[in-house]
């Protein structure tokens, strides 16, 4: 996944793809290419590395193409190489294919294609698509796209070219983005707007399951069945910069907005149909390497040590393996007790963290299998761990972590599931009802993220306090600490997040008039002893904000404002309530006039002790 182009009109194409993906680099990328009819035959060149590679080794010798296709690839299946980026082609070298998203069923796919005789390149899921094509093409590219789409399974922004059809292009869209850019004598294909604004600012953005077709004379866009649709014309208002942000303010809001999708990513190919189980088939052990394993250690930095608090609980609970957590930097110099039948999980959005690389490295020395939970294909973390996870959270531009944690904690609840259904710890009706409550998130972070306006009124009302306190029980206690930690990182508040039974140990010498606590209640199991805690807090006339499912009146008795997320098991409200805490973080920051995408101090990747 990550940034596509298309073109067809009377200019070169290749200048035009090319300029093209350079709009769209700010997305982050590890491969680019591009394909191109000339004189009727794909003409077509990629490799690894950034689009000045790309354009190093093309120069001015490229052919004066008509109608082609670009793009950038993040990569998911696959290590980045010349071989896996995109575009691909079908083994008779006449289709080209590039796709954003995630083919769910592409293993099947792909042995069925080569039990018909199809040869594969590359190990990416991608590469199913044009052969998928190739296999249908009947003489009508449309057509074809059509009967793929209702052959896969999974995330796909699609766009094909072909030598048989060489005044068009055909593309496709679920769960993807795409949009359509109309000129005059020349159409267009992008997965995202800047890519479109050197040459018009008036397109069509495409919706799950519809089919368009571009050529210099128009667009034509129908839906699954080949029903024609007709589109509303959506005039581009914004500048340049904006449009790298979707029209957001800060890459920060757009990147909390996106977590639905991201969501879906991480799930995708990973739950059984029927919800009977989690596959995880990146992962090697068997039911009796997880038999042996006597502790789990989880060791990561920063947010991504909060995402293993969560996996600590969910873990003890679904798997009845007793975990530690712990901070890299300190891991890596304790006395370490790990044991080759330990399991040592090190989480790192971008692996390269140096201090959970170093723990990884000393956790192997001693004999112990490394499981790793990265964004990153090809990171260190992911080429010297025995097993990977791989989120699928796509790029993340802002400093700030928000879609690679939520991520995290998907798979977090996935390695749990799976080491419980090992161990043979959950009853099947426990796995099915989590399951389906996994599924049901991404939904219910839209609705979160559609009701963000209270969140953004609160958060500006205390946004001038100098300090701010978290509370919560259980996970809400592990999440209380990745919201502080948002807060600190990109608005300057002092925010401390406390176990909310600690209050009496001292905490409440600090808990005055006019300083807010955000007290986190979706641990069913405790809030009783959590209210408790708020009537200590509202003693110290300090204001409090619930925040809680939707319809809690207890909790709405207790404080003095109310933040919802929509009910879901309280095993899985961390990611929701998590939705919460990062939104009030940036419009904090954003009454305060701080710089959020880009907080002072801070790197994206800490590759340094």
């Amino acid at each position: 996944m990550c940034g596509i182009v298309g073109y067809i009109g009377p200019r070169s194409a290749v200048p035009i793809l090319l300029d093209g993906l350079k709009k769209l680099e700010y997305r982050g990328y590890d491969s680019a290419g591009v394909a191109v009819l000339n004189d009727g035959h794909l003409w077509m060149d990629k490799c690894v590395g950034k689009l000045a590679v790309l354009e190093g080794r093309i120069g001015d010798d490229h052919p004066f193409a008509r109608i082609g296709i670009g793009h950038t690839r993040w990569a998911t299946h696959g290590r980045p190489s010349d071989t896996n980026s995109h575009p691909h082609t079908d083994c008779s070298g006449k289709f080209a294919a590039v796709h954003n998203g995630i083919i769910e069923n592409f293993l099947p796919l792909r042995e069925w294609l080569e039990s018909e005789g199809h040869v594969f390149r590359s190990e990416t899921d991608t590469e199913v698509l044009p052969h998928l094509v190739e296999h249908f093409y009947k003489g009508d590219l449309r057509e074809a796209v059509r009967q793929v789409m209702a052959k896969v399974e999974g995330s796909y922004a699609l766009v094909v070219v072909t030598e048989h059809e060489p005044d068009k292009l055909v593309a496709a869209r679920k769960d993807s983005p795409l949009v359509v850019g109309l000129g005059k004598g020349e159409n267009f294909f992008a997965s995202d707007v800047p890519a479109l604004l050197a040459h018009t600012r008036d397109t069509y953005i495409l919706d799950d399951g519809e089919v368009a077709v571009i050529s210099r004379k128009g667009v034509e866009v129908t839906d699954q069945s080949g029903n024609p649709i007709k589109k509303d014309l959506f005039r581009v208002e914004w500048d340049a910069q904006s449009a790298e942000k979707g029209g957001y303010q800060h890459f920060m809001l757009k990147e909390i907005h996106e977590q639905p999708r991201a969501l879906r990513d991480t799930l995708t190919g990973r739950l059984a149909p029927d919800n009977s189980r989690v596959v995880l088939d990146e992962i090697k052990m068997e039911a009796a390497d997880v038999a042996k394993i006597d502790k789990v250690y989880i060791v990561a930095c920063g947010t991504a040590y909060h995402a293993g608090l969560i996996g600590k609980r969910v873990i003890e609970k679904l798997a009845k393996i007793p975990v530690e957590v712990d901070i890299a930097s300190e891991f890596r110099y304790r006395d370490l007790l790990v044991t080759p039948n330990d399991l040592v999980i090190v989480i790192s959005q971008s692996g390269e963290t140096a201090d959970t690389l170093a723990a990884l490295r000393a956790s192997k020395a001693i004999g112990a299998r490394v499981l790793a939970v990265t964004n990153v294909v090809s990171s260190s973390v992911s080429r010297e761990a025995d097993d990977v996870i791989y989120t699928w959270a796509g790029p993340e531009i802002a400093v700030a972590s928000t879609k690679a944690y939520t991520t995290q904690l998907i798979c977090m609840y996935l390695l749990a599931l799976y080491l419980g259904q090992a161990k043979g710890t959950l009853a099947p009706e426990a796995v099915k009802a989590i399951i389906a409550g996994l599924r049901e998130l991404p939904v219910l972070a839209e609705k979160v993220l559609d009701d963000a306006d209270g969140v953004k009124e609160l958060a500006a009302r205390f946004a001038a306090c100098e300090d701010t306190f978290f509370i919560g029980r259980g996970l809400d206690y592990a999440v209380a600490l990745e919201g502080a930690l948002k807060l600190k990182e990109i608005s300057y508040i002092h925010a401390e997040a406390y176990a909310a039974g600690e209050l009496k140990h001292g905490t409440l010498a600090l808990v005055v008039e006019n300083t807010p606590v955000l007290a986190l209640v979706t641990q069913k199991g405790v809030q009783e002893k959590t209210l408790s805690n708020i009537k200590e807090v509202k003693a110290r006339e300090a204001p409090v904000v619930g925040i809680t499912f939707a319809g809690n009146e207890d909790v709405e008795k207790s404080v003095d404002y109310m933040l919802y997320i929509p009910d879901t098991q309280t095993v899985l409200a961390p990611v929701l309530t998590a939705l919460v805490l990062q939104l009030y973080a940036y419009y904090a920051s954003l009454t305060r006039g701080c710089d959020i995408d880009q907080p002072r101090n801070l790197a994206k990747a800490v590759t340094v002790e």
